[in-house]
């Protein structure tokens, strides 16, 4: 019999996973078809709404402050001094091709600093709005939480530019209050984070889903691997890891570890894992592995919670170099072709519907059970895979792929780091969870959605036919649509934004009429569960107009059987004598 980790009650260790919810792939360039480099990234929330960020450069007079809000919750946390010059930022992607992504690890929860004033979201934006490089977006995280306290619980950053893929996790060093003897006044002597920065390999992939995945990685050796004592070498090319200089020290001073310096683990020791961390968040870095590389089923075991013997590696080499779609197409997976795939069990009901709604756990006669925790989820606000080329011009080299909703039925929408507005069809202020509008991307799209978890796999075929011919459609516009921005480029870099802009825009508004139409269709064609007669499109009608009879499919004969068990004789059509 296969053995869970056994580090804490049932309840505690699956409870606290419950809102955990973002998953993120990296893509080095090396292991790009195009040789971009890529990462992804889902706002999984059930308060979270599908909107596209959008802040232009700015020059800033003396003085600014900037106010900083706590990304879950919108509380005001504080104010610091605003730089000189801020860089323009399109969802979480910069004008120099500097992307961010996110995901939540609560790791050691006595570690959160109710003192510090800079979250994760602000850390987010706030090193898009000042980093030319991944690597300088590395040491703006160090600095700020540094200087004004950590506000949050662990976090895992993809961190990329056009040329170098990096992953940063990073947690607080909780409260330690002392008097401060110049004021008089109590200060957290602990303010700050602890943290480690690693380079993806070229060549390589990673991912991670809301458990740190940073184990041990080499002391500062001048060359490879440095300290944040030593920032002053950070961009030297062999530079593959940094690191805060505490990580180890600190982790001593609190008892987390008492080890040689070199079997130091950033995972191990600040987000010990457990059969949730397995279960809930390594499994979907391990479903994506497995589809690109055919080593991983001896990780099964360990990301299924079952093991913990043999931990599944930060990165791998995937047996085929992989583009934008086939990211796109990560995002909605839901463990299909494996032994856990959500549409298979009686959770998915009569049509295999491949989502479990919240809570995450449950219990009956007084045992915890638990849904399956996958990268597809009912409840994703908006996701992007973003696409950095270093052979283009930035405002042209950048493309921020954007969808709103359920990245299983969303379509991801082209928007290249340059343009300088964004369509009111995904803006800001256009509806909110809590409002519904018409006009907006975000609510045209749950309509869809929600008519699809009615009859999932009746109705997804028409929709992944549209999903795949726009999406694929506006791959292969790139190059052209590259081309024209570059001829404008070279006489008139304004004028190659503006076009970029106006083609950003179209594609964006007519995705989201064409998705209002397919809704149209579909609550036509599949109306009170019976399924209308159509050929490409065009419902048909008899010779006099009148609509055909339309079929009725029923019930699978695994979900009769499931029926006639619970029921007996009940439902059964007595035999004629």
């Amino acid at each position: 019999m296969k053995q869970k980790f056994v580090l804490t009650t049932a309840s505690l260790l699956l409870t606290a996973f419950s809102a955990l919810a973002c998953t993120n792939y990296l893509v080095t360039k090396g292991a790009s078809v195009d040789g971009s480099t890529m990462i992804s990234y889902a706002a999984d929330s059930h308060i979270r709404y599908g909107e596209l960020y959008w802040r232009p450069a700015a020059n800033w007079p003396e003085g600014s402050m900037v106010t900083l809000y706590d990304r879950g919750t919108a509380k005001p946390l504080g104010q610091i001094p605003q730089v000189s010059q801020t860089y323009q930022v399109i969802g979480f992607m910069n004008e120099f091709q500097v992307a961010i992504g996110e995901t939540t690890f609560d790791g050691r929860t006595e570690l959160v600093d109710t003192t510090g004033i800079v979250d994760y979201g602000s850390l987010m934006f706030l090193a898009l709005q000042r980093s030319k490089t991944a690597r300088e977006a590395i040491k703006t995280i160090a600095d700020l939480v540094e200087k004004y306290g950590y506000a949050s619980s662990g976090e895992s950053f993809s961190i990329a530019d056009p040329n170098e893929v990096w992953i940063m996790e990073i947690i607080g060093k909780g409260n330690r209050m002392v008097t401060d003897k110049t004021t008089g006044q109590l200060v957290n002597a602990d303010k700050g984070a602890v943290w480690v920065a690693i380079r993806i390999p070229d060549g390589y992939i990673s991912a991670h889903a809301n458990h740190a995945r940073i184990t041990s990685f080499p002391a500062e050796n001048g060359k490879s691997s440095i300290s944040s004592k030593n920032w002053k070498q950070i961009n030297l090319p062999d530079v593959e890891v940094i690191y805060a200089h505490d990580v180890i020290s600190f982790a001593r001073r609190k008892g987390y570890f008492t080890g040689k310096d070199n079997e130091f683990s950033f995972s191990d020791v600040y987000a010990p894992l457990n059969f949730g961390a397995a279960r809930f968040c390594e499994l979907r870095v391990w479903s994506v592995f497995n589809q690109v590389n055919d080593q991983m089923s001896k990780y099964y075991d360990y990301a299924a919670g079952y093991s913990a013997s043999e931990r599944m590696p930060l990165y791998i080499k995937p047996d085929r170099k992989l583009g934008v779609h086939d990211l796109m197409n990560f995002k909605r997976d839901y463990l299909q072709g494996t032994a856990l795939d959500m549409s298979q069990d009686i959770g998915a009901g009569p049509f295999g519907l491949p989502y479990r709604w919240r809570p995450l756990t449950w219990k009956y006669e007084g045992k915890e059970y638990f849904n399956e925790r996958v990268t597809a989820t009912q409840q994703t606000g908006f996701s992007f895979i973003a696409q950095m080329r270093n052979w283009l011009p930035d405002p042209i080299g950048g493309i921020f792929w954007f969808g709103v909703d359920d990245a299983g039925s969303t379509v991801y929408m082209p928007f290249y780091c340059g343009i300088e507005s964004v369509p009111n069809c995904v803006a800001e202020g256009n509806g909110d969870i809590l409002t519904y509008s018409e006009t907006a991307a975000f609510w045209v799209f749950n309509r869809v959605a929600h008519f699809t978890y009615l009859f999932y796999n009746r109705v997804m075929p028409d929709l992944r036919k549209l999903q795949n011919e726009l999406e694929t459609g506006f791959i292969q516009q790139i190059s052209n649509t590259d081309k024209k921005a570059l001829e404008y480029y070279a006489y008139d870099s304004r004028k190659a934004r503006l076009f970029l802009t106006e083609y950003s825009k179209n594609t964006a508004e007519s995705t989201v009429n064409q998705w209002r139409k397919l809704g149209e269709f579909l609550l036509v064609k599949y109306l009170d569960g019976n399924v209308k007669k159509e050929k490409d499109g065009e419902f048909l009608r008899n010779p006099w107009g009148y609509p055909q009879s339309p079929s009725f499919p029923g019930y699978p004969d695994a979900w009769k059987q499931k029926v006639i068990e619970q029921t007996g004789d009940r439902l059964r059509v007595p035999e004629e004598k």
